[in-house]
């Protein structure tokens, strides 16, 4: 049986400074990979970096860039001697109804984590196919979301966005299989996690009157999941270990629940 055995892997992980993208950052290294943290935290990202170990680093990333994705992609592949593994974390969520939507805040949902994660794929692509820098093809996970899944009030736009990030998946593992590149291409729909964003989702929902409280945002997500809690961080970096590795080789174009069950 393969094992999930990341030795002379090589990965980058967006928003990997804290959060989702610091514990799955953590896990791929523990796991035998090289890491490089792609972020905009740089205050956070190097502290990061630094922690996961020998051949591991940081580059300072704007994932609705191309140039800086080029550049990223590039000093990544340096750092470690290769690039195999892109894991296209980075997201925002900005809560609101739908009757109230700031058309800017649309638009930066829309970049982050729409054209960010698109924009990921592109250079993971070039970098990983034949002819590219590293050339031996590889992996391509993107985050997606619950949301994409269920219907939960307050997050219209950032479900659309994590929707498309599910589509987008399944398109570039089409032409990654078509055009001969040698990359899979995977999602994951993380489940509530209470970290930052998760945590300020539940205050922004009830802030809105959807929920009474917090706390009571929190209990419907639970009711909602059939295990009966939220997700942990570990639980998200755990299945990105997974899809990395050769136990996920004739996994393609496919996303993964890791959320206890609420989206079924």
């Amino acid at each position: 049986m393969a094992q999930l055995d990341l030795t002379g892997r090589h990965a980058l992980v967006t928003g990997g400074a804290q959060g989702l993208g610091e514990g799955m950052a953590r896990a791929l290294a523990a796991a035998g990979a090289s890491v490089v943290v792609a972020d905009l935290q740089d205050d956070l990202g190097p502290e990061v970096a630094e922690s996961l170990g020998h051949r591991s680093g940081f580059v300072h990333l704007d994932v609705t860039d191309d140039a800086n994705w080029a550049a990223a992609t590039d000093q990544a592949t340096g750092i470690m001697g290769g690039l195999d593994i892109v894991v296209n974390n980075a997201g925002i969520e900005i809560t609101s109804l739908i009757v109230d939507l700031d058309p800017a805040a649309v638009r930066k949902q829309l970049e982050v984590n729409l054209l960010g994660t698109a924009l990921g794929i592109k250079h993971a692509f070039r970098a990983m196919r034949p002819g590219g820098p590293a050339g031996t093809g590889g992996v391509v996970i993107n985050v997606a979301s619950v949301a994409a899944t269920i219907a939960f009030p307050g997050i219209a736009v950032y479900s659309a966005t994590k929707s498309g990030v599910d589509r987008l998946t399944r398109v570039a593992a089409m032409e990654s299989g078509k055009l001969g590149y040698g990359v899979r291409v995977n999602c994951l729909y993380p489940g509530l996690v209470p970290t930052a964003m998760g945590a300020g989702l539940a205050d922004d929902v009830a802030r809105l009157g959807l929920f009474g409280s917090p706390e009571e945002a929190v209990g419907a997500v639970v009711e909602l999941t059939p295990s009966g809690r939220l997700g942990e961080v570990t639980d998200m970096a755990d299945a990105v270990v997974f899809l990395a590795s050769d136990a996920a080789r004739f996994i393609n174009g496919a996303g993964l629940p890791v959320d206890g069950g609420m989206g079924m």
